[in-house]
Order: structure tokens, then C-alpha cells, then sequence
């Protein structure tokens, strides 16, 4: 809870003055499938904490929209990290980890750090400037 919501809502408590003082503001936090969106298997401790990433994204975009702060949540699937890898090397047959892991992957790939640094990209941009207190899902179709 300390890593995955507290260190949001702090940094938001920080910077939240500076964006109330000019009128605008862009937070985006980064929350997962794993959540409320999704149940998974032994991550109960996780994705309790990322779906209060996603009820702590819309509060602050409730509160602050009507001065000019937008607030927005990334939540990504599974996607090729250095954890992912470690986890699949720690099961007792990583080839098999493997398999299971792109079997509940309806694209039938592993998304890319690429892939969710572009969404990042979008929802920093002005072309996002209607869009606040949503969860951006990008999992290659695995919550469906």
C-alpha cells in the first residue's frame, strides 16, 4: 500500500498546490488490470492496492476538473518486465509459466513497456484534454 497508493497520494499532495495556483494539471497514475477490473489468482495484496489506485485517480479527478486538473489512471495487463521475467524463471517450469501466461492473452503476445509508454504519451498530450478520471486498460484484450 505504501509503494503502489501512498507514494501517489503524496506526490499528488505535493504537486497539486502548484497545478491549483496555475488552473491546470495532468496527473497520471499508474494502476493495472489486476484491480477491480480484473480478480487474480494469489494477488489479492496487489490488486487491492491498484484498484485503490483507480478509486484515488477518480476522486481527484472528481475534485479537481472544475479547476482546469485532470487525473487519469494507466492499467496494464501483462506486459514483458524484468518482474514478469523473474516470475516466470522462480516457478518450479518456466517454459510452462510461459505458455500460461500468453494462453490468457487473447492477442497471444506479451505487451511491450513501448506499447504502454505510448498511452502515457497520449494522455500527456493535449489530445487527451477531454478525458479525465478514467482507467485506461491496455491488456491485449485479457480482461474481456
Amino acid at each position: 500500500m505504501n509503494v503502489n497508493v501512498r507514494s501517489m497520494y503524496l506526490m499528488m499532495k505535493t504537486f497539486l498546490p502548484k497545478m491549483l495556483e496555475q488552473k491546470s494539471g495532468n496527473i497520471i497514475n499508474m494502476s493495472s488490470v489486476a484491480s477491480s477490473i480484473k480478480g487474480i489468482v494469489n494477488r489479492c495484496v496487489y490488486s487491492t492496492s491498484k484498484a485503490a489506485v483507480i478509486g484515488l485517480t477518480k476522486s481527484i479527478a472528481v475534485d479537481f476538473a472544475e479547476k482546469g486538473i485532470r487525473c487519469n489512471c494507466v492499467c496494464p495487463g501483462t506486459i514483458d518486465t524484468p518482474s514478469l521475467r523473474d516470475r516466470i524463471q522462480a516457478s518450479p517450469d518456466p517454459e510452462q509459466a510461459l505458455k500460461d501466461f500468453l494462453a490468457r492473452q487473447k492477442m497471444g503476445r506479451i505487451g511491450t513497456a513501448e506499447e504502454v509508454a505510448h498511452l502515457f504519451v497520449y494522455l500527456a498530450s493535449d489530445e487527451s484534454a477531454y478525458m479525465t478520471g478514467r482507467e485506461c486498460i491496455i491488456d491485449g484484450g485479457w480482461s474481456m
